[in-house]
């Protein structure tokens, strides 16, 4: 399949709104191959691009969507879609942001976002996946997964940000309902958000498992996102805490954050362990060909008070051999189908046999 992109919409002093598979075909004439390989898992040979719209199977839209309204450049963006249907190609336009921006519908558009309402997606909406580093050869030095042996006690694990106050409860909820009505009175195209508080959501989960004596908790608590961290990130000591917390527990607790999903459930996923996923109407990468419910604990938004029999159900019907064997296919699913590399091959190769 081959793709063509707007070359001259590229603005380096914006790189983090550059579309995700972009990011490791745009680098210096001194960027080798080996290079890309080893930085994002791809290689020039994985992807195929012309120079001209006409000669393509499949437009992408250079920039985010957001980077475009953001820049007052929405002209231009518009133009490369009428473009795009006008030598009747498809064009893929990345929703960047926790939240997701509005978006005008065109039929020729194909949407790829990370958060976002299931039950709201339009027919060509589709989720993307959050690409990390693997954390297994960045902070373990190893590609093997850890393995963890059956314990018919599971360990619950948990690193993150959680807050059983109501005072900050009731202050994220109105900042939710603020920007909400900022987008109902047309003052951002920022989309509404469910209301309520998603660090006493957290909270609440956590402290149902904490209660319970049939599970190990396994929690380390952060009153801030990244425990505050905003510097030298990949390497201060409470990242490794939150990856050494993955690697020591058998299940995750992944519950959304700001936006409506979560990026432990694919930290989680790469090293190898089980999601306990509190589903808040979300919508996860291939839902149609993906069997989810086989990988994770699903556990919906309305039975949330009883999450841990449901961990215990799903971990109560694993054999000993059948929990190492689904350690190792989460491992899978997330080299395969959810990196950076693994996600647009499933997904091109989705495309075509439309």
């Amino acid at each position: 399949m081959k793709l063509y992109y707007p070359k001259a919409h590229y603005d380096k002093s914006s790189r983090g709104q550059l579309f995700p598979l972009l990011k490791p075909f745009i680098k210096g004439d001194d960027f080798t191959d080996a290079q890309r390989i080893q930085v994002y898992g791809v290689s020039e040979k994985d992807f195929e691009f012309t120079d001209k719209m006409e000669e393509a199977d499949l437009v992408i839209l250079t920039m985010a969507w957001n980077y475009y309204v953001n820049t007052n450049n929405t002209n231009l963006a518009v133009s490369q879609v009428k473009k795009a249907e006008s030598f009747g190609k498809k064009i893929i336009i990345w929703n960047l942001s926790d939240f997701g921006i509005r978006i005008p519908y065109y039929k020729n558009s194909i949407i790829l976002r990370r958060s976002g309402y299931k039950s709201k997606f339009k027919n060509n909406e589709y989720s993307l996946s959050s690409f990390i580093d693997d954390p297994l050869q960045k902070y373990f030095n190893t590609s093997k997964v850890p393995l963890n042996s059956y314990n018919p006690i599971p360990i619950i694990g948990f690193c993150g940000q959680a807050n059983h106050s109501l005072v900050n409860a009731k202050k994220e909820i109105f900042n939710t309902v603020l920007r909400n009505l900022k987008f109902y009175t047309g003052l951002t195209l920022f989309e509404p958000q469910q209301i309520l508080s998603t660090s006493f959501l957290r909270a609440s989960v956590l402290n149902t498992f904490q209660e319970s004596n049939n599970i190990v908790s396994n929690f380390i608590f952060r009153e801030k996102y990244r425990a505050g961290v905003t510097k030298n990130k990949d390497t201060h000591l409470t990242t490794i805490e939150f990856y050494n917390n993955l690697k020591n527990s058998d299940y995750i607790v992944c519950v959304r954050g700001a936006g409506n999903f979560s990026v432990r459930f694919y930290e989680a996923l790469a090293m190898g362990r089980i999601p306990v996923f509190i589903n808040t109407d979300c919508s996860l990468p291939f839902n149609d060909s993906i069997d989810w419910k086989k990988h994770l604990v699903w556990v919906e938004y309305k039975d949330r008070h009883l999450v841990v029999q449901k961990v215990l159900d799903f971990h109560n019907n694993l054999s000993a051999l059948d929990f190492v064997n689904l350690q190792y296919s989460n491992r899978k699913l997330w080299e395969e189908k959810l990196t950076l590399g693994g996600f647009f091959r499933e997904f091109l190769n989705f495309l075509n046999a439309q």
